[in-house]
C-alpha cells in the first residue's frame, strides 16, 4: 500500500522535529493476523487445559450434562486448527495469481468451526437423549458442580479474549469463535443446574441440562451463520457504507460521492468509491483530492486493507455517465457495453 507522511514543523524560535504517520508501511494485514494467531494459540491451551479437567470428573460421575458440556469444549478448542490455518495464509500475502491476498480461506475456516459445532451439538443432545431411555446414576455431585463452574470460568476467559482480539482485528470469524465460547460458558452453568436437581433427587435433570446445551449451541449456530455466510456473499454492514460515503464528502474539492461499494475479504475491508469534482480540475489536482479521499478512510475505517478511488467531473458521476452507448466496429453489427 502506498505511503505518506505527514510532517508539522515548530515555531522558529525553537527546535525543529519532524512528527508524522504512515498508512502502508507494514501490510495491517500481516499484524493483525499475527495477534489472531497469538489469540488463538492461547484460548486454544485455556480450552483444552478446562476440558481435560472435565473429562477427569466425567469419567468419576458419570454426569451426561458434564460429558455434553465437555464434548463441546473440547470441540470449541479444535475449531482453533482451521482458523490458526486459515490466518497463516493470510500471512502469504498478494501474489501473481491471488491479487487479493488468500483473505477468504478465513470464511472457508468460518464454515470449517460451524460444522464442529453442529457436530458436537448432535453428539451431546444423543448421550443426553440416551440418558433418558437408559438411566445411570450420577456420583460426585460435588465434583460436577465444580467441573460445571471451572468449566464457565474457563469459556468466559476465552469468549472475553477472542471476542476483544477479533473486533481489534475485524474478524467475523474469530468473533463468531468467541461468542461460541461465551455460549459455552453460560451452558457449563446448566451442567450445575442439573447436579444441583440430581442432589434434590430428580435424576433426570442431568439428561435434561444436556439437552438444554444441544438447544443453546443450535442457536449459537444460526447467529455464527448468518455473519460468516453475510461476508461469503460479499455482504457488509450499512454502517461501514455510511462511514465511507460521510468520510468521502467532507473532504475539500469534493462536490458529490455517486457510488460506494464495500466488501471484506477475511479479516480486511475492500472498498470502491466514486466521487465527482470540479469539471474545471486538472488530472493532477483530482488525483490530489483522491489520494486525501483515500487517507481520510484510512483514518477512519481501521481494518480498511484498500480502496480505489474513480474521480469523475461534477454532473457526470455514477454509472449511469460511463455506459458505452451502441456503436459498430467495422461494419459490424451495432453493440453496447452496459
Amino acid at each position: 500500500m502506498p505511503t505518506h507522511d505527514h510532517a508539522h514543523d515548530e515555531a522558529p524560535d525553537g527546535p525543529t522535529a519532524h512528527h508524522g504517520h504512515a498508512h502502508g508501511v507494514v501490510d495491517p494485514s500481516i499484524a493483525s493476523t499475527t495477534k489472531g494467531l497469538w489469540a488463538l494459540k492461547w484460548s486454544f491451551v485455556g480450552l483444552m487445559v478446562t476440558a481435560v479437567i472435565q473429562i477427569v470428573v466425567v469419567f468419576l460421575s458419570g454426569s451426561v450434562g458434564l460429558l455434553a458440556d465437555t464434548i463441546h469444549n473440547f470441540a470449541d478448542a479444535a475449531t482453533a486448527i482451521p482458523l490458526g490455518i486459515a490466518f497463516w495464509l493470510t500471512r502469504r500475502g498478494v501474489t501473481r495469481r491471488f491479487t487479493y491476498g488468500l483473505g477468504r480461506v478465513e470464511d472457508f475456516a468460518g464454515l470449517a468451526i460451524l460444522v464442529t459445532i453442529v457436530g458436537s451439538a448432535t453428539v451431546a443432545a444423543y448421550e443426553s437423549i440416551d440418558r433418558f431411555i437408559h438411566p445411570e446414576p450420577v456420583t460426585m455431585l460435588w465434583a460436577v458442580m465444580l467441573a460445571s463452574l471451572i468449566g464457565f470460568l474457563g469459556n468466559e476467559g476465552v469468549a472475553i479474549f477472542r471476542i476483544r482480539v477479533g473486533r481489534q482485528i475485524g474478524s467475523a470469524a474469530l468473533i463468531a469463535d468467541g461468542y461460541h465460547a461465551r455460549v459455552d460458558g453460560w451452558t457449563s452453568l446448566a451442567v450445575l443446574v442439573g447436579a444441583i436437581g440430581v442432589w434434590l433427587r430428580y435424576p433426570f435433570a442431568d439428561p435434561i441440562a444436556g439437552l438444554v446445551i444441544s438447544v443453546a449451541i443450535g442457536v449459537l449456530v444460526w447467529q455464527s451463520a448468518r455473519a460468516i455466510v453475510l461476508r461469503m456473499l460479499d455482504g457488509v454492514e450499512v454502517e461501514a457504507l455510511e462511514t465511507i460515503g460521510h468520510a468521502a464528502e467532507h473532504v475539500a474539492g469534493v462536490k458529490e460521492v455517486t457510488e460506494v461499494r464495500a466488501r471484506w475479504i477475511g479479516h480486511r475491508l475492500y472498498a470502491d468509491v466514486n466521487v465527482s469534482v470540479g469539471a474545471e480540475l486538472s488530472v493532477a489536482e483530482g488525483h490530489t483530492i483522491a489520494k486525501e479521499v483515500r487517507h481520510q478512510l484510512l483514518h477512519h475505517l481501521p481494518h480498511l486493507g484498500g480502496v480505489s478511488v474513480h474521480v469523475d467531473p461534477y454532473g457526470q458521476g455514477g454509472d449511469a455517465f460511463h455506459r458505452v452507448l451502441e456503436h459498430a466496429h467495422d461494419g459490424l453489427g451495432g453493440h453496447s457495453h452496459d
